[in-house]
């Protein structure tokens, strides 16, 4: 009970402002670009932007982070094609900010050929645990595996993915559900790779913050990210970025701007290796 009430609150704080006390809407873009013709399906490299707050984004929006690209693309909450622009996820309105999603491409196009056009979808949802999604709960309005399977639908109509970024874990790190992640997170990326139809379906799990207050939850926090970096060290074609490094935003559970911008650099580069075939040097 306290644990909810305290999230609460946080997130009630996080409505109308960020921790410098600005407009969290800010700079968000006043303007949507529609995109007239797609690539060709081989052309389009689709990216599944999954897990709960952290991947939904909570930091601050600059300027730097509504320039859009028209190598870049998402889809809006109609399921529309778009030129991408932060922030991408749609699903709270009220909490919505800057995710790892357009750095992430943004970096990966400096490694991909020319020729090639990069997608991101967002799925996340903040607060939700692997529990939910594995169950398919309706979690804040979405119904989280069932959305996700929508997203997959519409991705496979007009490109081809490549991909699932994973960030989530605060939701388990908790004495009651730690013991079962490991088992969850296999069970969970087997349903992604089921869905999706590629059984060698790279998939990132992103490294919780390492900014947690020096009591319980740190060590909570920790035993997740063990679990993380442990079930990676065991499946072929899962990787794993760290967080060292990167910052909260003041209110110690979320990556500020910057450090989001930095960990969707750290997926792209994790995806290009994961992608790689193990004996490559």
């Amino acid at each position: 009970m306290k644990t909810h009430l305290y999230f609460s609150i946080l997130f009630l704080s996080l409505l109308f402002v960020n921790v410098n006390g600005q407009s969290r809407t800010k700079n968000f873009p006043t303007t949507v670009t529609y995109v007239d013709q797609l690539p060709e399906a081989e052309n389009l490299w689709i990216f599944l932007l999954t897990g709960q707050s952290n991947m939904a984004g909570r930091g601050f929006v600059e300027p730097q982070d509504t320039i859009a690209n028209k190598r870049i693309l998402t889809i809006d909450k109609a399921g529309q094609w778009i030129y991408a622009k932060e922030p991408l996820h749609f699903y709270e309105p009220k909490m919505a900010g800057l995710d790892c999603g357009l750095s992430f491409a943004r970096h990966l196009l400096k490694d991909v050929p020319n020729n090639v056009t990069i997608a991101i979808l967002p799925c996340a949802v903040g607060g939700s645990s692997i529990e939910q999604w594995l169950n398919d709960d309706t979690h804040r309005g979405v119904p989280l595996l069932t959305n996700f399977k929508s997203k997959v639908a519409i991705a496979k109509k007009k490109g081809t993915i490549k991909g699932v970024l994973w960030h989530q874990g605060e939701s388990d790190a908790n004495v009651e559900r730690i013991p079962e992640y490991f088992e969850n997170l296999d069970k969970l990326t087997q349903q992604f790779r089921q869905i999706i139809g590629i059984d060698t379906l790279p998939i990132i799990l992103g490294q919780l913050g390492l900014y947690a207050e020096p009591n319980k939850k740190r060590r909570q926090w920790k035993t997740i990210n063990k679990i993380i970096y442990d079930y990676a060290e065991k499946n072929a074609y899962i990787g794993v970025i760290s967080s060292k490094g990167l910052n909260e935003k003041g209110d110690k559970v979320h990556f500020d701007g910057a450090s989001q911008r930095e960990m969707g650099k750290r997926f792209a580069d994790e995806f290009l290796k994961t992608t790689k075939p193990a004996n490559t040097n």
